[in-house]
């Protein structure tokens, strides 16, 4: 199992922090490194200023967000990147929710987001392989375009720059259960939101028959400490988030996986609390079984113990949320 540093995206502003972290992983052995973006900074400038700074650790975007660029966008910021860098993206993508599709990038959350993902990856694809021009006839995504409202003069075309590497990795976020076991067919690797190594039921049927090479890299928050309700307040923190604040009461695709691994009641709970403007008691409403068991975090022997069901189901790649060096040492340390 290889390690990966998560740094997701910025709050208020840059965080200092970022760059001497990537830093410190690269010289601990750590493969990879991840940036995210929500309705604020974006996933690939962060990573473009760390790929400038460190030589050899694989830049990610867990995740860039569908809705915020066209699939050739998309596809021309990660194949100039990886020219920039060497050959280190691996490109992770996700739709995000309704809330943020229709909120912040103003357009429509598509109705079958299983076919909208398979046609961003088929023309993601077509313009690394760059074998011909981009032609897809598609219920959201047409290129050429074909709208009513188009010209009619739009020509097909293929990159004027040629792709490092035409294979570049595409990882997909995907929660719910058509959409995992679609991720396992059309793309390198699956970015899981919230990874349980004791509950392989949540996702088995999805992740049936898995090829050889395909990429199952989970986020953990990552923590050394000696008090482990203290360690894990700032998952809880988190997921009283997401569970309570990312979507809206009634289309809440986290508290909808929460409630699959086994928490509906206190899903439910969560997202009351938070949406009627009482986000500490949320926070305290999370489980701290639920947060416990999605996370690595105690005293080193804890996390030790821990570490190896990590290490017997699928997962390749780790990708640790920690908040400071020492605990990104003692985790490579203990995955060596």
């Amino acid at each position: 199992m290889r390690l990966g540093l998560a740094l997701g995206y910025w709050g208020r502003g840059p965080s200092p922090d970022h760059l001497s972290l990537a830093q410190e992983a690269e010289r601990l052995g750590y493969h990879s490194v991840w940036t995210a973006e929500s309705w604020g900074s974006d996933a690939f400038t962060p990573l473009t200023w760390i790929a400038a700074r460190t030589s050899r650790i694989m830049l990610g975007t867990a995740v860039a967000q569908m809705a915020a660029r066209s699939p050739t966008t998309t596809a021309m910021h990660a194949l100039t990147l990886d020219h920039l860098s060497g050959g280190r993206v691996m490109l992770g993508l996700g739709l995000s929710g309704p809330q943020v599709v229709e909120g912040w990038y103003g357009r429509p959350f598509p109705a079958s987001p299983l076919t909208a993902t398979r046609e961003y990856v088929d023309v993601v694809r077509q313009v690394l392989r760059r074998e011909a021009p981009v032609e897809v006839a598609g219920r959201f995504h047409s290129h050429p375009y074909r709208g009513a409202d188009g010209t009619g003069l739009g020509k097909a075309l293929k990159p004027i720059t040629h792709p490092l590497r035409p294979d570049l990795p595409v990882l997909l976020g995907a929660e719910g259960p058509k959409n995992v076991a679609q991720t396992t067919r059309i793309a390198d690797g699956w970015l899981p939101l919230y990874w349980a190594p004791t509950r392989p039921e949540v996702y088995g049927p999805s992740l049936t028959g898995l090829r050889e090479g395909f990429l199952v890299a989970p986020m953990a928050q990552v923590r050394v400490c000696d008090d482990v309700a203290e360690g894990l307040l700032p998952v809880k923190i988190m997921l009283g988030f997401y569970i309570g604040g990312m979507g809206h009461a009634a289309r809440n695709f986290h508290a909808d996986l929460m409630a699959r691994m086994g928490y509906e009641e206190e899903a439910r709970r969560i997202q009351e609390l938070f949406l009627s403007g009482r986000r500490e008691e949320a926070v305290q409403a999370v489980p701290d079984a639920f947060a416990d068991e999605i996370s690595l975090v105690g005293p080193r022997e804890r996390i030790a113990e821990r570490l190896q069901s990590w290490r017997k189901g699928p997962v390749t790649d780790l990708l640790a949320l920690s908040p400071d060096p020492h605990s990104l040492r003692v985790l490579a340390e203990l995955n060596s």
